[in-house]
C-alpha cells in the first residue's frame, strides 16, 4: 500500500518535479515526507523545513489577520471600507462584464469588509480572462503570479486599483485574488502596522511558525528552494533563493506572498481546527465565532457555477474554499484550504481532525490542481 513518501517519489522520480514536501496530520500522528532536491541541480537534498513560496496559501492567512482586527472591534464585517480606503469610496462599474472600459456605472453600494472576504467586491479574476476589464488588472495593478519585487508599494497601488473598475457590482459575483491583496492594505492602515509586522506580531508568533514571512532571511536561504516553471523545453529556473524573496517587497502581497514550511503552515491548520485555539492551552488566537466565519461557505449556487475555474464546484468562505459537494474522493463537508500557483496546497478536513499540505516548487500550468495534489488529498482522504 502506497504511503505520502511513496506518492511524492512517483511524482519526482517522473520528472515533473525536482522535489516535494508533504504533511498529513491527524491528531497527535503526523507523517511528513520530503522527496528529491531544492533545485534541479541537486545541491542540496529536500528537507521537512525546505521554506516554499506559498503564494495563495497566503490567503487563508490574510482572512484569519483580517478577522483579528474585527474581534478588537477596529473593524466590522459590515463596515464600509471607505473611511480606510478612500481610493475606493465611488467606484465605477461595467455595465456588463464584457463592456469596453468607458462603458461605466456608478456601483449601486459601497464596498464593505465582508464583500472583500467573501472575494465579492467586484474586483478579480472570472473564468474568462478575455473580458476588457482583465487588461489592466493584469498589465497595471500586476495581478497573477506572484512578482514581489515587481509591484509598486500599497499607496501607489491602490491609486492605480481606484482607475480599473468593477466588473461586477460589490456582491455580485465571486472573482479571484484581488481582494486578499486589498485586505492587505486595508489591515496595515487599519492596525498602523505594516502587513509583515502584524502578522508577524499576531499570527506567526503566537503560532511559532518562525520560518513564515514575506521574505526569506539571508541565514536561511540554504533551507529556500528554487521555483520553475514548465515549458516546452523541461522545467525553467523562474527565481532562485536569492531572488524576488531575499528581501522586503515594497508591496507585500495578501493573496500570494508569503513564504512558509510545512510545518509552519501546519500549526496554523491545527489552530483552524481547534477552533482558534493555541496547543497546550496557550490562550487563543481567533474566537471559535471567527474561524467558523472564515470556514463557512458564502457564496450562492450561482456564484459557485460561475466561479467552477478555480472552485470545481466547492464554496468559498474567508480568503480559502469551502468543500460542499462529495464530487472527488478528497471531498468532505466543511474541508477548508487552498492552493498555491507556486505549486503548493494546504487544507484542513474538521471531520476528521485532518491537516494536509503538499509543497512543490513548479508552479502551476493554470488553475487545476495538479496530479501530486490530487494523489496527496486522496491518501489524505484515507489515512
Amino acid at each position: 500500500m502506497s504511503d505520502l513518501r511513496d506518492i511524492l517519489e512517483r511524482h519526482v522520480s517522473s520528472g515533473s518535479l525536482p522535489g516535494a514536501v508533504g504533511l498529513v496530520a491527524r491528531g497527535d500522528r503526523v507523517e511528513v515526507a520530503a522527496v528529491g532536491s531544492a533545485d534541479l541541480g541537486g545541491t542540496a537534498p529536500m528537507v521537512r523545513d525546505s521554506i516554499f513560496r506559498i503564494a495563495s496559501m497566503t490567503k487563508p492567512v490574510t482572512a484569519a489577520a483580517t478577522m483579528a482586527l474585527v474581534e478588537e472591534r477596529l473593524l466590522a464585517l459590515e463596515d464600509e471600507i471607505a473611511p480606510w480606503l478612500p481610493e475606493l469610496a465611488s467606484p465605477l462599474v461595467a455595465r456588463t462584464p464584457a463592456s469596453p472600459l468607458d462603458d461605466l456605472v456608478p456601483a449601486d453600494r459601497p464596498i464593505t469588509v465582508f464583500d472583500l472576504l467573501t472575494s465579492r467586491a467586484g474586483y478579480g479574476f472570472p473564468s474568462d480572462f478575455s473580458l476588457p476589464v482583465l487588461a489592466p488588472l493584469v498589465g497595471e495593478l500586476k495581478q497573477g503570479p506572484p512578482q514581489p519585487q515587481h509591484v509598486a508599494g500599497p499607496d501607489e497601488w491602490l491609486k492605480t486599483l481606484s482607475g480599473i473598475p468593477l466588473l461586477y457590482q460589490p456582491g455580485e459575483a465571486f472573482l479571484y485574488n484581488t481582494c486578499s491583496d486589498i485586505l492587505g492594505v486595508l489591515i496595515a492602515r487599519v492596525s498602523g502596522q505594516s502587513l509583515p509586522e502584524f502578522m508577524a506580531e499576531r499570527i506567526f508568533e503566537p503560532l511559532g511558525m518562525a520560518d513564515t514571512g514575506f521574505c526569506v532571511p539571508a541565514a536561511d536561504l540554504g533551507r529556500f528552494t528554487s521555483f520553475y516553471r514548465g515549458g516546452e523545453g523541461g522545467l525553467a529556473l523562474a527565481d532562485a533563493p536569492d531572488g524576488q524573496w531575499s528581501s522586503l517587497p515594497a508591496f507585500p502581497s495578501g493573496a500570494g506572498g508569503l513564504v512558509s514550511t510545512a510545518d509552519d503552515w501546519c500549526a496554523f491548520g491545527r489552530m483552524l481546527l481547534a477552533q482558534g485555539a493555541l496547543d497546550g492551552g496557550r490562550g487563543r488566537l481567533l474566537s471559535a465565532e471567527s474561524v467558523r466565519k472564515i470556514t463557512t461557505d458564502w457564496l450562492t449556487p450561482a456564484q459557485r457555477a460561475a466561479g467552477e475555474l478555480f472552485l470545481e464546484g466547492q464554496g468559498w468562505g474567508f480568503g480559502g474554499s469551502v468543500d460542499v459537494t462529495a464530487r472527488d474522493p478528497w471531498n468532505a463537508p466543511g474541508r477548508y484550504g487552498w492552493i498555491g500557483g507556486t505549486g503548493t496546497a494546504g487544507h484542513v478536513t474538521p471531520a476528521t481532525a485532518t491537516v494536509s499540505l503538499v509543497l512543490t516548487q513548479r508552479e502551476m500550468d493554470g488553475p487545476t490542481p495538479p496530479a501530486v495534489m490530487r494523489d496527496v488529498w486522496t491518501y489524505a482522504a484515507g489515512a
